[in-house]
């Protein structure tokens, strides 16, 4: 089974998957903010997806802010809809997020970035967030 991130933003959700080992993962699509619902049930369906983490802001220091409180909402919500068509199978996890679009938005060196750049590095950021959750998790069985 493998594991999608998800990177929730206000127009954007940037989403990567894992491989069926759960060692890499690559950027996988970015959607607009109002059909994650029908994006997340066709994924879950298609790719066989055992769990879900979702990039939780938090400041430099480690502090919730409002928009750490917006994602955590989101993310209740999706749950909430998601999770009973899949009898409660999916696991949902909030994973911090630091710097992900930041790094993102660092790989693009085009001095000129069009609006097509800044939807791609949404599912680019979910990348680093899921890789991130990869390898604290393979570090973790050592």
């Amino acid at each position: 089974m493998k594991i999608l991130a998800l990177d929730l933003g206000d127009k954007w959700v940037g989403s990567a998957i894992s491989d069926g080992l759960g060692i890499t993962c690559k950027p996988y699509k970015t959607v607009d903010v109002e059909m994650t619902e029908s994006f997340l049930e066709t994924v879950i369906k298609e790719e066989d997806i055992s769990t879900i983490v979702i990039g939780k802001p938090t400041t430099f220091s480690g502090l919730e802010s409002e928009q750490t409180k917006k994602i955590m909402n989101t993310a209740k919500e999706l749950e909430e809809k998601i999770n009973p068509k899949f009898n409660n199978q999916i696991k949902w996890i909030l994973w911090d997020e630091r710097l992900s679009s930041k790094r993102a938005e660092s790989l693009n060196t085009k001095k000129i970035k069009t609006k097509e750049d800044k939807i791609k590095s949404h599912s680019v950021a979910a990348a680093f967030i899921l890789q991130s959750y990869l390898d604290n998790k393979a570090f973790q069985q050592f």
